[in-house]
């Protein structure tokens, strides 16, 4: 069975300055703690900018679910970065915490590009869990270094009775039945997902 490659795509389709920007990061990938299929590379032409795209999905391997999209836009002088949409891959209307912005080289910005994907991999990166009756019935990922807010969930079945009425009460009601979970407190369990960085 062939192995599958970091940054697939095919080679044809970029230009000179393209290439070597991959190759970089390719190279730099082989030592990252994911696999190679949770790194992606479309074609320039069914990107959101027409730009080369190099972004990675970060995992909760327990719970089976990408937690984050971070990804760079590279235009030949630069690299614009940071956490991306996860259908359409876009760069948030502002800037977060995580974005990059850097000119220079090929190989100068695939170095820097590199060495962002591999901060954000080594950021702890945390679960709250609040549970209800053993099951959880909602979760917040976060950086534990930061308390930077990735995503979260809630799931009105599985809470408390009356719980969810309170928290629309409370203004904690995102619309269309999205709760904002910040209202829940302190979590009951809150479970390591990845990273090395120990927290501030």
């Amino acid at each position: 069975m062939e192995a599958i490659p970091w940054f697939e795509c095919d080679d044809d389709e970029l230009d000179p300055a393209q290439r070597e920007f991959v190759q970089v990061l390719r190279s730099r990938a082989q030592c990252w703690p994911v696999q190679p299929i949770d790194t992606a590379l479309p074609p320039p032409d069914r990107t959101p900018y027409g730009q080369l795209l190099a972004y990675l999905d970060i995992d909760d391997p327990e719970r089976n679910r990408t937690v984050l999209t971070v990804g760079v836009h590279f235009d030949g002088a630069g690299v614009s970065g940071d956490k991306l949409h996860n259908q359409n891959f876009t760069l948030p209307s502002s800037p977060s915490a995580l974005a990059l912005q850097v000119t220079g080289s090929p190989q100068g910005t695939a170095i820097r590009a590199a060495e962002w994907f591999e901060m954000i991999l080594r950021r702890p990166l945390v679960r709250y869990e609040w549970l209800h009756a053993g099951q959880a019935y909602a979760n917040r990922y976060v950086y534990a270094d930061t308390g930077f807010g990735l995503s979260q969930s809630y799931v009105a079945r599985l809470a408390p009775p009356g719980l969810t009425d309170c928290l629309i009460a409370g203004g904690f009601d995102r619309g269309g039945g999205w709760i904002n979970t910040t209202g829940l407190g302190q979590p009951d369990r809150i479970a390591h997902v990845r990273g090395t960085d120990a927290p501030q």
